[in-house]
């Protein structure tokens, strides 16, 4: 099962895992074995029972997670004991797991020129080196500690591993098998062997180690997390998001169950949701970069522009040499009307990326919010010679064109567009808004019909032709397309007016009549909506500022002009509720959600 091209496969700890790999790895330390037997001091000239005291105290400190205590209590064994291999390799091992790779490597040794053939110690070794990405003298010591003990589950899972991080598969598949024959209950074997055949493609083989491992374990949440994974990219998303939702229950503080749920969310068209997840995820691990560039995108199709921006400053952060990462940040600024600050982020791409024609052709669309026509245009013409059959891409520049007012420039590269995407509504529009600029009027008639053909409910485009056809004396013809503008888009003030104008040289003054006032009427309505929309970002950047009462004022203010603004109430409530007026937040929260059920108050 090939892994989703845009998700980089990550670990516990945020860090990207072998390519090869899909799975997250396990939540134990990397290819850690953790096995505490007792041993026997009685050959070393100490007291036994001082060095068996410090053993109990270290093994103890290990169950209860006290690390700290537990390498204090075997630096101190190795004192008293100096001849115990033993020793050394519990000194090793909480060295290994505190993350000292270098200075437990050296105990190990220790362990083993005293024992050579101490299995356990030659397991920790092959680990430690793991760590250290010396995978050659990993292999070699695993080997030898499943030649020592051949029927020791954990040797074949040591080995197993590290043949999976050397991309060997096949041979992690057979060493894991082997591990659970020899331990069948133990769910993480199980749930292990599944992380490798889910590798190797074969999802299903996976999905039924998962279950067995779940089966054993119910409370397991990295099974519950890997099956759920498997289920979602399998597209079965309600079982996914059961699996998932059970992974988060029970491993609350794990980002990647989040995160995966998050998208499972996604794909079940449960935007609110999703979104939830994915900012718990990186509220637990801001680390994750997958996860704060999904966040942005998925701020970003909802129209929380601000968040989107946000999200994907923090995946340029985490990945500066991301050529995609600064493409999406300088997208979303040119949502939010920031071209300026948009430029250099695709200047960047291009810089990393330099033939990506889509990051030019994006520099090209922010010099063009910004009236930079020249080198809108010059951006524009140099992504078409990387890819000269891009309709976007010659679109983008008969806009740029139409923009300077190099009218006949522009429509020579609109058509181009049109003919290589012709059922694009937007090309029609634009080259028959040209031809009418031109007084092209059946040029322009014929394009803008073709733009509704393409797209009936395109109320913009029965509007302009609606106004086309009454410059040419097409009268009713004019008024049926502006009537149908009217019905797709009832608040469009300027078909009211326009239909007003018509009706009257049509002889129907109380049609006329009645347009006209609902043009004033929605015209004003809009002006008000604008100031009011205007006073709420007023209003939430002084409430970003601390100032609760110039909040307040400006949230106020916006209600008074238009009552059914639910952004205004809701923003209002926040206010309310960080100068203490809990009842009187609770009342505009309320308001607010009436209004529109997505602004829900905030939790507890």
């Amino acid at each position: 099962m090939p892994f989703e091209s845009e998700l980089t496969p990550i670990d516990e700890n945020g860090r990207s895992v072998s390519a090869r790999g899909w799975l997250i790895t396990v939540p134990i330390l990397f290819f850690l074995v953790v096995i505490f037997s007792t041993f026997l001091l009685a050959h070393q000239q100490t007291p036994p029972s001082k060095a068996d005291s410090l053993y109990r105290q270290g093994a103890a400190a290990v169950q209860a997670g006290d690390l700290i205590t537990a390498r204090t209590a075997f630096e101190q064994l190795v004192k008293l004991a100096p001849g115990g291999a033993e020793g050394h390799n519990l000194l090793g091992w909480v060295l290994l797991s505190q993350g000292q790779t270098a200075e437990a490597i050296p105990q190990f040794r220790t362990a083993l020129r005293l024992k050579p053939d101490l299995a356990l110690a030659h397991m920790n070794l092959a680990s430690a080196l793991a760590k250290s990405g010396d995978m050659t003298q990993a292999q070699t010591e695993a080997r030898v500690a499943v030649r020592l003990a051949p029927n020791d589950a954990d040797a074949h899972r040591t080995l197993g591993r590290v043949a999976s991080f050397r991309g060997d598969l096949t041979t992690a598949a057979a060493e894991l098998r082997r591990a659970v024959e020899l331990q069948p209950t133990r769910a993480d074997l199980r749930d292990e062997l599944g992380s490798v055949l889910a590798q190797t493609s074969k999802p299903e083989e996976a999905a039924a180690q998962f279950s067995e491992a779940l089966r054993l374990q119910p409370d397991l949440a990295l099974a519950a997390l890997h099956l759920g994974v498997v289920r979602w990219q399998q597209k079965q998303i309600e079982e996914a998001v059961r699996l998932l939702q059970q992974a988060v229950q029970a491993s609350p503080g794990n980002a990647q169950a989040h995160y995966y749920l998050g998208r499972a969310f996604e794909d079940a068209a449960q935007p609110e949701e999703a979104i939830g997840e994915m900012q718990t995820a990186v509220r637990i691990q801001p680390g994750l970069v997958e996860a704060q560039t999904r966040l942005g995108k998925m701020l970003q199709r909802s129209g929380e522009v601000e968040g989107a921006v946000a999200a994907f400053r923090q995946a340029v952060q985490l990945s500066p040499n991301d050529a995609d990462a600064h493409n999406n940040l300088g997208l979303a600024l040119i949502q939010s009307g920031d071209a300026a600050g948009a430029i250099p982020e695709f200047e960047t791409a291009l810089r990393l990326k330099p033939d990506d024609s889509g990051y030019r052709t994006n520099l090209g669309t922010a010099y063009l919010q910004k009236a930079d026509f020249d080198a809108a245009i010059d951006q524009f013409q140099s992504a078409l010679k990387i890819t000269p059959q891009d309709a976007t891409l010659h679109y983008d520049l008969g806009l740029a064109l139409k923009l300077k007012d190099q009218l006949a420039d522009a429509i020579v590269e609109l058509q181009k567009a049109a003919e290589l995407d012709p059922q694009q509504p937007d090309i029609h529009y634009t080259l028959g808004v040209t031809f009418w600029q031109q007084g092209k009027f059946d040029q322009a008639a014929n394009e803008l019909q073709a733009a509704i053909r393409a797209k009936p409910d395109y109320a913009e485009a029965h509007y302009t032709l609606g106004t086309v056809l009454k410059q040419q004396g097409k009268l009713q013809e004019a008024a049926e397309s502006l009537r149908e503008a009217i019905r797709l888009q009832p608040d469009f003030a300027g078909a009211h007016t326009t239909l007003s104008v018509i009706l009257r040289q049509l002889g129907d003054e109380e049609g006329a009549a009645r347009e006209r006032v609902l043009g004033a009427q929605i015209s004003k309505d809009k002006t008000s909506l604008q100031a009011a929309t205007f006073d709420t970002n007023s209003g939430k950047r002084l409430l970003g500022l601390g100032d609760i009462e110039g909040a307040i004022s400006q949230f106020q203010a916006a209600i008074q002009l238009v009552g059914t603004y639910a952004p205004a109430h809701y923003h209002l409530a926040e206010a309310l509720q960080r100068k203490g007026q809990t009842a009187e937040a609770q009342k505009e929260f309320q308001r607010a959600a009436e209004l529109d059920p997505q602004l829900k108050p905030p939790g507890p």
